[in-house]
């Protein structure tokens, strides 16, 4: 298959041209159109890798779309599945949440299902993208190791990451933002939300230490690619370095990205960051962590459109100097190398043909083919 007369987005810069596939990978690029009356036209439009998500929470939201509402499975992962691909997204870790941080929470009853959906969906080629599985760890809470040990070893598992959502630290030190969060989620009156906050306090206390130390020792020995989440301060930073992070998901300060940038951990902020201006828990902005040159991976987390319109936004942004090609970076071969995923995430010879395909129309970027292993998905 050929693809002609389309902006190619290479790695450093973008070039006007043609790409050939063949059994599934990019066989060759040409800075020229193809004059081939059987080739693809791309009509001027963008001709992107095929952008790699690490971190959606969006499977859960069709596996529940209602309160006390489940809906069979792989409908579900089927209506999951082209939402992201229709985004753009040809390779997704879906992240799923081990340890409940709600007395009585039923998050973690559906666990078995998803991730038994996940595996078997992808095992019988019917999903567009490619997925995988994050594991996020919310180590506040007793049950966090025995949960994480009941998975760890899916095949599937390509990360995993370590969250602590108690108030007054890290992603909540504003613990308004906190108390605004969780009554607007689970409707508590003020009595219900100062009894929650106290015994988050406790059960981080009592339990993260331990849970993070044991979880991190168990991804070292299986060599599982880990994150750190919502570091706040230098002592974050340190500890996450130490216990082998590979990736700091959402730092919350300046301070914490920087330190994590300049010790390798590559920074991932919230594509729905970019596209609002600014954190909704009122921590640090993507764009100013973009500016100062510390932000290598962008994530959906729970928006999947938003990872292109981030990287779109980064390019015309005049605060820092990121141009299309170093911007999709964020969401293409970054994201690939910080998993070692080398077979993809960069239009080059060789490489996995996942493309797509964008075209700016009024006012705003929309995907208009996606490729996964040169067949197309959408």
């Amino acid at each position: 298959m050929i693809i002609t007369n389309v902006n190619l987005v290479l790695e450093d810069q973008v070039v006007n041209g043609s790409l050939e596939i063949e059994n599934g990978v990019i066989k060759a690029m040409s800075d020229t159109a193809s004059q081939l009356p059987q080739a693809f036209n791309g009509e001027g439009g963008w001709l992107m890798p095929g952008l790699i998500e690490l971190h959606t929470d969006n499977l859960e939201k069709y596996f529940t779309p209602r309160p006390k509402v489940d809906w069979p499975p792989f409908s579900a992962m089927s209506a999951h599945d082209a939402q992201l691909v229709g985004s753009g997204i040809t390779t997704v870790l879906d992240a799923v949440a081990l340890g409940d941080y709600r007395e009585g929470g039923k998050r973690h009853e559906n666990l078995d299902h998803l991730i038994e959906t996940v595996v078997e969906s992808q095992k019988r080629g019917v999903n567009r993208a490619e997925h995988f599985l994050h594991l996020r760890c919310e180590v506040p809470h007793e049950t966090t190791v025995d949960m994480f040990e009941r998975y760890r070893d899916v095949p599937a598992v390509h990360l995993v990451s370590l969250m602590d959502h108690a108030p007054g630290q890290r992603q909540f030190v504003n613990v308004q933002k906190y108390r605004e969060y969780y009554q607007g989620k689970y409707k508590f009156s003020d009595a219900q939300m100062f009894q929650f906050e106290a015994e988050q306090r406790a059960r981080s206390e009592k339990w993260s230490g331990a849970n993070r130390a044991e979880i991190t020792r168990q991804c070292r020995e299986r060599n599982i690619p880990m994150a750190s989440h919502d570091d706040a301060t230098l002592e974050h930073v340190a500890e996450s370095h130490e216990l082998g992070m590979v990736i700091a998901e959402f730092p919350t300060t300046v301070e914490a990205a920087t330190a994590s940038h300049n010790l390798g951990l590559k920074v991932m902020m919230g594509a729905p960051n970019v596209v609002r201006g600014g954190s909704h828990s009122g921590n640090v902005a993507a764009h100013e962590l973009a500016a100062l040159g510390v932000l290598d991976i962008l994530s959906s987390d729970y928006y999947p459109g938003s990872l292109l319109d981030a990287i779109f936004k980064l390019t015309d942004d005049e605060r820092n100097q990121l141009d299309l090609a170093a911007a999709t970076q964020l969401a293409t071969v970054n994201p690939a190398q910080a998993l070692q995923l080398d077979d993809r995430g960069v239009i080059a010879e060789g490489k996995r043909a996942d493309l797509v395909l964008a075209h700016h129309l009024h006012d705003h970027t929309y995907v208009t083919r996606v490729w996964r292993e040169g067949r197309q998905v959408f």
